[in-house]
């Protein structure tokens, strides 16, 4: 990676980036074919520990195609809110078998926190917001802890919120790399058929965008793919990409009481 490379600060023996090295590497990559660039990055090892974080949602499976081709090694982190599809969960180990990933690893919540939080299971009725907290963004803070940068599905076409979404950026430090976001639907489709990949089984039946079974409906004709996920809520995202209120994952126990 040459100067971006030579530019990382080291904090105890962890690379921390910055958006130097950001917009360094999305220079380098502009241009340069997805499977292409996620060769050169894990051959040249310079982002550090990585990992692709994956819902195993129903567009979930070019992504995984596309790391397992460059490289079956890296491992793929999954939340499972204990609230998620069965069809989710046996889709997960369909792909898994498939590609030959040999890393696979699912993340749950604490369950001292939903004990605390949610000791009904029916804080996704009421407050959505906080149930994601506790079941999705501090379960998956958690798994972060240990890396230096994570790959996401992101794609810009999926919602108004993911816009201008570009192939490399920082959060805290780590480095965020987006392989899809500039991929159009039809690309993502054409992939698809190309490599014959399986489609979640809830697709067929008019689930567009899966997340946890009380959160997800059926997408009527002429509706956003999305318009499944939190019906009837002003919410588009789970806040693993946005903010929602804040989390503290050194110490899930001082979740805010929302």
């Amino acid at each position: 990676m040459g100067e971006a490379a030579r530019k990382i600060d080291i904090i105890d023996a962890r690379p921390v980036f910055t958006q130097a090295d950001a917009d360094a590497l999305n220079a380098r990559f502009a241009g340069v074919d997805t499977l292409t660039m996620l060769r050169t990055l894990f051959t040249e090892k310079t982002l550090g520990r990585i990992a692709t974080v994956s819902s195993f949602g129903t567009e979930s499976a070019v992504l995984l195609h596309l790391v397992a081709q460059a490289d079956p090694e890296v491992p793929v982190i999954f939340v499972d809110t204990l609230k998620m599809f069965p069809e989710t969960l046996a889709y997960r180990d369909e792909l898994v078998a498939r590609f030959g990933i040999r890393h696979s690893d699912t993340v749950v919540p604490d369950p001292d926190v939903l004990a605390k939080k949610d000791e009904t299971g029916l804080r996704w009725s009421y407050d959505p917001d906080g149930c994601c907290a506790i079941r999705k963004v501090e379960p998956l803070a958690r798994a972060k802890r240990g890396l230096d940068a994570w790959i996401s599905g992101r794609k810009a076409f999926q919602a108004a919120t993911r816009q201008n979404i570009p192939r490399f950026q920082v959060e805290d430090g780590q480095m965020k790399l987006n392989p899809l976001g500039d991929w159009t639907k039809d690309e993502l489709e054409a992939y698809f058929e190309a490599n014959d990949l399986p489609r979640h089984p809830l697709e067929a039946q008019g689930y567009l965008s899966v997340g946890c079974e009380p959160c997800t409906s059926k997408v009527l004709p002429g509706e956003d793919p999305r318009a499944g996920r939190w019906r009837g809520w002003d919410k588009v995202e789970c806040g693993i990409h946005s903010p929602i209120p804040a989390v503290d994952p050194e110490d899930p126990a001082n979740l805010p009481a929302f």
